[in-house]
């Protein structure tokens, strides 16, 4: 879409309650709006109302928070087993008479490799992989069987409640989605960019150089929370550009936004003083708790936990929305194959430098499901999401609380969520007792055992 401007785009939602004019839209895009019947980019949510309207009064203060690297199977495949709440109702790993998974994936002799337990939190560094050759292999058209040949055995290992209690107990109680797809068979920043610009812009590695050469023609959605006066906070570790999620917009660094970057510990702060904003996005730390490899994955449960209980105890409860989810697979296994999506523009994909050239495929196709969590008082007890949704989703909820121009054709047309919800009475209007994150000496213990050492916050004693 390199020829529909941020300012033409963001000048022509001014006009008609928001509604791009047809006649403004490039060719191609009046082409595909008029054989599709799709929402256009620049609309609104509710035409009939203002841009900035409230939609969601008894929401006051959404939260997002993307983890990093695991699929629903990776993460989540034995919920439908192991929560009293959830049996027979989530699409997981299917197990045997013997109690182990059937899943398996042919590795290049031809050997099934079947998905297994992992037997500790610990992860190997660099594998599996999630490049764009490696996702689109991994897809193998449609089969899912190409996960062993693009990253070895290891990525059919999946985690269970036994190494991440706390992530289950939040499965048990609250909402998930099991036809949550990240946006694209393609690495973090691609990823991270649907959710902030509704696109990748064209990318498909995960490259800061390249990033921050691709601005998002459109805008993104924290420019939409801004020109409409919806205050907003991104709460990231330092430094702030090796860690922002808005750093990989180079747009986004602006010295009005970097003056709205606060740490996790203000989070925590400024849910027990009441004190958040409208909308909040935080970012855990890249180098230990993220849950990517090689880390040891619960010091990113650690780190959820943290973000969750502030705010079921922050006074700020009664109105909160949280999104907890992960930006892409990782390269793990996941049985779902993603379906087609909405092209979101007419960028194609490029290249990344100096990578070898890219797979067959585009930005019309979803990546592989990954995990999603709905946390409020509002939240339906025990559901189960069978919704085809996105990333381009949460900022489609976004967009529809305060009624914002969407950016693209995909958040325009992307479900807005609105399924996780009852506004009639609040479920959790006294939160959930929630098991608690693990300790993590044991878990420190047996990654030596392995020979892994994964990188650990400052200050850490060292595991005996």
């Amino acid at each position: 879409m390199a020829d529909l401007t941020r300012r033409s785009l963001l000048g022509s939602a001014a006009v008609g309650a928001g509604a791009v004019a047809y006649a403004a839209l490039p060719a191609w895009a009046r082409t595909f709006a008029a054989s599709t019947a799709l929402r256009q980019p620049g609309s609104l949510p509710f035409p009939q109302l203002p841009a900035g309207t409230e939609s969601m009064p008894k929401i006051k203060h959404v939260v997002v928070l993307m983890m990093e690297n695991h699929t629903f199977d990776n993460i989540l495949g034995l919920v439908g087993y192991e929560e009293r709440s959830r049996l027979g109702a989530v699409d997981g790993m299917t197990l045997g008479a013997h109690g182990k998974p059937t899943n398996f994936n042919p590795d290049a002799d031809g050997r099934k490799v079947f998905a297994d337990y992992a037997n500790s939190p610990c992860q190997k560094s660099g594998v599996p992989t999630q490049t764009w050759n490696a996702s689109h292999e991994a897809y193998a058209d449609g089969a899912n069987s190409g996960f062993v040949k693009a990253s070895g055995p290891i990525a059919m290992r999946f985690f269970d409640k036994q190494r991440l209690p706390f992530t289950y107990s939040l499965a048990a109680h609250f909402p998930i989605g099991q036809r949550y797809f990240s946006s694209v068979l393609a690495q973090t920043y691609p990823n991270r960019r649907f959710l902030f610009a509704g696109t990748a812009s064209g990318l498909t590695v995960t490259n800061l150089a390249q990033s921050w050469s691709l601005p998002a023609a459109n805008g993104t959605i924290f420019d939409r929370l801004t020109q409409y006066g919806i205050n907003w906070n991104s709460y990231t570790p330092a430094p702030v550009l090796a860690n922002a999620s808005l750093g990989i917009i180079k747009s986004e660094i602006t010295a009005a936004n970097l003056a709205r970057i606060k740490s996790p510990a203000d989070f925590k702060s400024d849910c027990k003083a009441g004190a958040l904003p409208p909308f909040s996005f935080l970012d855990p730390n890249y180098t230990y708790s993220s849950e990517e490899n090689p880390q040891d994955i619960q010091l990113g449960e650690e780190f959820v936990a943290g973000v969750v209980n502030a705010l079921m105890q922050s006074p700020l409860w009664g109105s909160v929305a949280l999104f907890l989810n992960y930006d892409e697979g990782g390269g793990y296994y996941d049985h779902v194959p993603p379906p087609k999506a909405i092209k979101p523009d007419n960028i194609a994909p490029i290249p990344g430098p100096g990578a070898p050239p890219l797979a067959p495929g585009g930005f019309d196709r979803y990546g592989f499901r990954v995990p999603l969590f709905v946390v409020s008082p509002y939240a339906r007890a025990n559901y189960v999401s069978n919704i085809v949704q996105d990333h381009t989703s949460v900022t489609a909820f976004i967009e529809r609380k305060w009624n914002l121009p969407a950016m693209t054709f995909r958040d325009a047309n992307a479900h807005p969520m609105t399924d996780y919800f009852d506004f009639s009475k609040p479920a959790f209007a006294k939160p959930p007792a929630l098991a608690n994150a693990p300790g993590l000496g044991p878990g420190l213990q047996a990654c030596k055992a392995q020979g892994l050492n994964p990188p650990l916050p400052p200050g850490t004693p060292a595991a005996t």
